[in-house]
Parts: structure tokens; sequence; C-alpha cells
């Protein structure tokens, strides 16, 4: 498997040569840390087999939201917190895509583009379920974004996880979803380019927006999901949780270029893109989200001011919090699993000797970042 900090090492430098200041900080940090994670240069932990006396070094991981090794003891957490939040009823995946003409305006204003995007679609969800004739009340909507398509084409669009029923205005009943039907998703279209051309005109009045943006039908779908809470979970981990590209989906790498697999959705068959070098990185970094940028978004129901509304909802649906019986593992999959990172702190738990495969690692000492005696 080809690792990403090795196609950054063949190819990071020429490309901020070729571009110079005009790198966007986010990126220079993004290829730093990726070169950085899992090697001497963070730090780790130094182990020695009690039977070979072999010495295994383990370093600490980088931690950036752009890096495809660092994420899996995260998600983890992120599920065992949202265990409490989750309620006990179907739920919708619902996608909303960004027309082509309006993808260069988000491209060079992300901070705006991105926020008002995403608060676009939960509201307009959000105000469509109110309605009688939908939900009749509150829905939950936790909006995620992402901005690319498998062959790393800048692509952005909005995953909402959403309640399939709702909370009524006075906290004191809850209104179900009709089976598969949430909300109609013409409407919704309707509504959420009407909210994004209003959020942009007031955040940026600056802005020059392209006409065609705004008569053309924006593209929806709306899905439902089940009930099963564990599979929502870690359904939506992966949308939260996931990278541009995984290192399982490079498969080749030399002087001049990187090969990369995608999956075709019409035939569900694996195909392979070759990239020049210069061309990969532009099209990994154009994903890498500006600092501050939060790409995970809570509303409505499951928005901090009503609480109490979804308090309320669990008791309605008879709900007790579960408890995380620990980390579950999951089959391996090249495209959805992230590398298992290093902790800051060793683990507990015996670790078998790579070298014998008989002893088992003893933790020796904390390696820091300036004093790390590495291989």
């Amino acid at each position: 498997m080809v690792a990403l900090a090795d196609v950054f090492r063949r190819f990071a430098e020429d490309y901020l040569s070729a571009h110079g200041a005009s790198v966007l900080p986010s990126h220079r940090r993004a290829i730093a840390d990726i070169l950085a994670c899992r090697t001497h240069a963070l730090g780790g932990h130094l182990w020695r087999c009690n039977r070979c006396s072999t010495e295994v070094y383990s370093y600490h991981s980088c931690k950036n939201r752009s890096c495809p090794r660092c994420h899996k003891d995260q998600t983890e957490r992120w599920i065992a917190a949202r265990q409490a939040e989750l309620l006990a009823c179907p739920y919708f995946h619902v996608t909303v895509t960004v027309p082509a003409e309006l993808r260069a305006v988000l491209r060079a204003n992300q901070h705006d583009g991105y926020a008002a995007l995403m608060k676009a679609s939960a509201q307009a969800i959000i105000e469509l379920a109110r309605d009688r004739r939908h939900v009749g009340g509150t829905v939950g909507v936790m909006a995620v974004l992402h901005t690319w398509t498998l062959q790393l084409v800048y692509h952005p669009h909005v995953h909402c996880l959403v309640t399939a029923g709702g909370v009524s205005n006075d906290g004191r009943d809850w209104h179900p979803a009709r089976g598969k039907f949430l909300v109609p998703t013409k409407p919704l279209a309707v509504l959420v380019r009407a909210k994004m051309r209003a959020a942009l005109a007031k955040r940026r009045p600056d802005l020059v927006l392209p006409d065609a943006a705004w008569r053309k039908p924006w593209v929806i779908h709306c899905t439902a999901w089940g009930d099963g809470a564990e599979a929502v979970l870690r359904y939506l981990a992966r949308y939260v949780f996931r990278v541009a590209i995984t290192e399982g989906r490079i498969v080749g790498l030399d002087d001049n270029g990187v090969t990369i697999r995608h999956k075709h959705r019409k035939s569900g068959r694996w195909h392979t893109t070759r990239l020049d070098g210069h061309e990969f990185m532009r099209r990994f970094l154009q994903h890498v989200l500006p600092k501050g940028l939060h790409k995970v978004r809570y509303s409505g129901l499951w928005h901090q001011s009503r609480r109490d509304h979804a308090a309320r909802a669990r008791q309605l649906l008879a709900l007790n919090p579960p408890t995380l019986a620990g980390p579950r593992q999951e089959a391996a999959n090249p495209d959805t699993t992230q590398s298992e990172c290093s902790a800051t702190s060793p683990p507990t738990e015996l670790r078998r000797c790579p070298c014998c495969e008989v002893g088992h690692l003893e933790h020796v000492r904390k390696l820091y970042p300036r004093q790390v005696r590495g291989p």
C-alpha cells in the first residue's frame, strides 16, 4: 500500500516551489503534518520485547483532519459520545449538491460559502418538515460537509442525517414521519436554493454570483436509512471523518505520477486513474478545509438550544441512553477503514512482538519530539 506521505515526499516540494506564496496556510500545514505523521518528528514511545529484546518505536500521529491515518480512535470516541444523543426512531439520509455554476464561488470563499451551504440545507429541511402535511414537528439534523468525488474532483455537497420525526412546538408530542417519506425533494431543493442565495447576499454582498445557479434545479436525494442506532452511527461516522482519499485507493507511485482507484457509481466496478504528481497534489489539497471551519453542524432538535425538547423526545420514544460496550472491530475495507493512530500515552494491553511473534512488548520510555533516538 502506498502511503500518502510517500506521495508528498516525492511531489510536495516541487508543488510548493511552483506555487510559492499562493499556497494557503492550511495547505502548507496539511503537507507538513502528513509528512511528520507517525515519524520521529512527533515523538512517541519505545517498546522492548521481553523475549528477544527487539526494540520497537511507536510514533505519535499528527491528528490533522486531512490525514488518512489519524481517525480510527477518534471515530470510536465520537460514536461513544453520540450514543447518548441518538433517538430511538428511524432516520433519513439527505444529500444536497451544489450546481457546477456555483462551485468556483465556494472554492474562492470557503469560510462563508461552506457555512452558508450547511446552514441553508439544515434550515430548509427543518422548515419543510415542520409543515403538518409532512412531519409537523422539529426534526434533528446533523450536517456533514464533503467537497470531493472518488476521483478527487471538486464537488461540494452536504450529507444530512435527519430524524424520521419531530417534536411539536410546545415540546409535548412526537410526530413520526410517514413511512419512507420525509419531505418532497423538489420543494426542498427550491427552498435550499433560496436560502443559500439569501445567506450569501447577507454574508458577502460583494460577491458576483452567476444567475444560472439560481435558475437551474438543484440536485437533492432523500433516502430512508432505518432505525438501527449502531448502524446509523457507524454509517455516519464514515462521512464525518472521511478524508478525500484513503491510502488503500493509492495503488501506484513513480517519479512522474500517482495511480488511484475509484468505484464507478452506476456499474459498481473499480477503475483506475493516473494523475501526474502536480495534479494529484492540486486535487488533494483543494479539499483541505480552512482552519477553524466546522465541517459538522447540529441543527433543529439536536441544536444545543433545544436540549430540553430532545430530552423530552427521548422520554416520548421511551429511550434509555445506551452505553458503548467498547470499540467494535469491523471488517477491513481499503476504501473506508482508516489506519489506527498511536496514542499519546502507551496502551495497557499486551502487544505481541512483531519480530519473534512469541514475546510481548514492554514499555520502556516516552520519546519526546526533540529527544527521539529512532531507527
